[in-house]
């Protein structure tokens, strides 16, 4: 008895250890997914402040046609790291370069939506929280911290749009000075570029639940012809 009591206490302390821990709330991100225009706009903050670092290496930018974009629209506006349409969105820096300067390459950022779910939210909430919070840490190399992702090695690459944010004593942002948008505003911005990291994780997604739709009306629409003809077969018995 005495054993079973310690092998259980063994198993219990993990989650109590899990249970005492900071709980992670995230904020809910915007739905994007049917907004083409949202989602060109996030298609061009990606290229121009996330693909200086962060590949989509198994993403296409011909892909992008599926939210509106033309062949032509995408190399005047968003074809800077590759020669044809047909290339996948490679970052311009050299992964060695990354490594020396940053300590780790950054990762890539095709599923990143994906990747980032977890039991405290959809990967979407958690990139729509973590990039509305980051403040000014002077203890970071980068000068800059992370209320979801503590000790982050990357810099606030869009400060100049949201401000600087400083953490309170009770752990609350605090905007001490503003930046070229208004809070709602870099929301916005932010929300469309979420969009778009989501929409590249799965660019069918919508084509994928169209289908869904058409499929679950044709069951229900053969469920009322199965179901007479499985009257009409058994009328003289029943």
């Amino acid at each position: 008895m005495q054993m079973k009591r310690f092998l259980a206490l063994i198993l219990l302390v993990p989650l109590l250890a899990m249970a005492s821990g900071p709980e992670l709330h995230l904020d809910h991100a915007p739905d994007r997914s049917q907004d083409k225009a949202a989602l060109q706009n996030g298609a061009k903050i990606f290229v121009n402040y996330c693909l200086n670092c962060h590949s989509a290496s198994y993403m296409r930018y011909n892909r992008l046609h599926d939210i509106g974009l033309s062949d032509q629209q995408i190399k005047d506006n968003l074809l800077f790291t590759a020669d044809k349409v047909g290339e996948t969105m490679r970052v311009a820096m050299r992964r060695a370069d990354a490594k020396a300067w940053f300590g780790a390459p950054p990762p890539d950022l095709t599923v990143i939506a994906r990747a980032r779910g977890s039991e405290f939210g959809s990967g979407a909430d958690w990139l729509y929280t973590y990039l509305r919070t980051f403040y000014r840490d002077e203890e970071r190399p980068t000068g800059w911290n992370n209320l979801v992702f503590q000790n982050v090695g990357m810099p606030h690459v869009l400060w100049e749009f949201q401000g600087d944010q400083v953490l309170g004593e009770d752990h609350q942002l605090k905007l001490v000075k503003p930046g070229k948008m208004s809070p709602k505003e870099y929301d916005d911005m932010v929300a469309d570029l979420v969009g778009f990291l989501q929409y590249m994780g799965e660019p069918a997604a919508n084509s994928r639940k169209h289908l869904g739709w058409i499929v679950l009306a044709f069951l229900a629409v053969l469920l009322v012809f199965s179901y007479a003809l499985k009257r009409n077969y058994w009328k003289d018995i029943h």
